[in-house]
């Protein structure tokens, strides 16, 4: 990866910072087409790996970031993007939350909360939905897989952690793969 390359993988991710509301993983699709699509740093087997390596990782979720920098361009590659997605959403989360202390009361306060919760949702949902298309590919089992999992987090409160020993079994049994 060149030192170009770099500013423009931070430069590109700066800007998605600014749109990674509820999470970096709201903005992975827009990653992908990126890194994938675009450029061609990394094949999407790679993108879905990381993510999923990154997630199953302990520590924070943006680790996944970091790693698809990796993927794409080395150190100086994880560099630019984790700095690239921490810095610009760093400053205006300290600067939202000085002015959210100061105007509490506010109406507005109030307005930005409701407004910014549906997006955060449907970019996360946008997010899934590429990690679900880049791991099932065209086996419908695993697409079946997803749809049974996500109506389940949907219309129950059972904690995951059985959902993935079901999807660990199921795998362990040769039914997915």
């Amino acid at each position: 990866m060149t030192h170009a390359d770099a500013l423009d993988l931070f430069l590109r991710f700066a800007a998605l910072s600014l749109l990674a509301v509820g999470g970096a993983l709201g903005t992975a699709p827009e990653m992908r087409r990126f890194l994938v699509d675009e450029r061609h740093w990394i094949s999407g087997v790679q993108f879905t790996d990381s993510i999923a390596i990154a997630q199953a990782a302990p520590g924070p979720n943006i680790l996944f970031v970091t790693l698809l920098g990796w993927q794409a361009g080395g150190a100086l590659g994880a560099f630019a993007a984790t700095a690239g997605l921490m810095l610009p959403s760093s400053v205006v989360t300290w600067s939202a939350w000085r002015w959210k202390r100061a105007s509490e009361d506010a109406p507005l306060v109030a307005a930005i909360r409701l407004g910014l919760s549906p997006l955060a949702i449907g970019l996360t949902a946008s997010a899934g939905w590429v990690v679900a298309a880049g791991s099932n590919h065209d086996d419908l089992r695993m697409w079946a897989l997803t749809l049974v999992t996500a109506v389940i987090v949907a219309t129950t409160r059972l904690n995951m952690l059985w959902l993935i020993g079901a999807g660990a079994l199921l795998g362990a049994l040769g039914w997915v793969g």
